[in-house]
């Protein structure tokens, strides 16, 4: 595959690693849509790549949209397809990142973070789908985690939204080969040990924490251009995917380390009479 003349639509495209995906897409010859829902942020990112246009024809688009509300993903698509053209490639970036023991978060967080990473994630695809079947060719990437392979102490409501993102892919890459859509998902290192505090996004995902992002953005092109269902930019990232689920056990007992080691011991009971109720 080849991006010279493509147009691709990137979701979070404001800031971080979809940004810096659109300086490498616009390289590339691609013209490139950006989707977010900060208008302040969105035309200044448009600003700072139209250096970067240097063919005739190649183009900047940004739409508003919070990527949450379905309609809102759907008419900003639909515009950016009427000025731009069809899209070729759709990459999902927009996600948020909270950690934060289980017992101490609230309930909403768990539903505002599936909200914006699977739901988010989804909504773009759906809105692109049924244009890249009719032309029987396209390409949707997807960002989930190395926290989609693996369960990490203080994640409990950001992990479940990156094994959604993994299941939805790994379906859609089966249901869609059909029609000559390739189906790809980014594994970006992105959990932090220990934990310490918690990484809130603006609302469209523009603040999810990626150790190097331009690094990242190269991996996904590469991946593009090589049709890989599975993106990886550094070893860490790359020996979880192919451990896996097989090495579970062990990645769970090497991303604990860290807390355990950090978390103060228990107290020894003063006497040697067992607690009430333990036996």
């Amino acid at each position: 595959m080849r991006l010279l003349n493509k147009h691709v639509i990137i979701t979070g495209g404001s800031s971080g690693l979809g940004f810096a995906t659109a300086q490498r897409m616009l390289a590339r010859g691609a013209s490139v849509s950006l989707i977010a829902r900060n208008r302040i942020r969105l035309v200044e990112a448009a600003e700072r790549l139209q250096p970067l246009v240097n063919r005739a024809g190649q183009r900047i688009e940004i739409a508003t949209a919070d990527v949450r509300v379905r309609n809102d993903v759907s008419q900003a698509i639909a515009d950016l397809i009427q000025r731009a053209g069809p899209c070729d490639v759709l990459i999902a970036a927009a996600g948020s990142i909270q950690a934060g023991a289980f017992q101490h978060l609230d309930e909403q967080i768990f539903h505002d973070l599936m909200e914006l990473n699977y739901f988010g994630t989804l909504h773009a695809i759906r809105a692109v789908v049924p244009h890249m079947q009719s032309r029987r060719v396209g390409t949707l990437v997807a960002v989930s985690s190395v926290a989609g392979f693996v369960g990490s102490l203080g994640y409990s409501a950001y992990t479940p939204t990156k094994f959604a993102i993994r299941g939805l892919m790994e379906v859609l890459r089966q249901e869609l080969k059909a029609y000559n859509i390739t189906s790809s998902v980014v594994y970006p290192s992105d959990v932090p040990m220990p934990v310490t505090q918690s990484n809130n996004g603006d609302g469209n995902g523009n603040n999810q924490p990626q150790p190097n992002p331009d690094r990242l953005a190269q991996a996904i092109v590469r991946g593009i251009l090589k049709r890989r269902f599975i993106i990886t930019a550094d070893a860490q990232s790359s020996w979880v995917v192919r451990v896996g689920n097989f090495g579970s056990p062990l990645l769970n007992r090497f991303f604990a380390r860290p807390l355990k080691r950090s978390q103060p011991q228990p107290k020894p009971h003063e006497d040697n009479t067992p607690p009430t109720g333990l036996v």
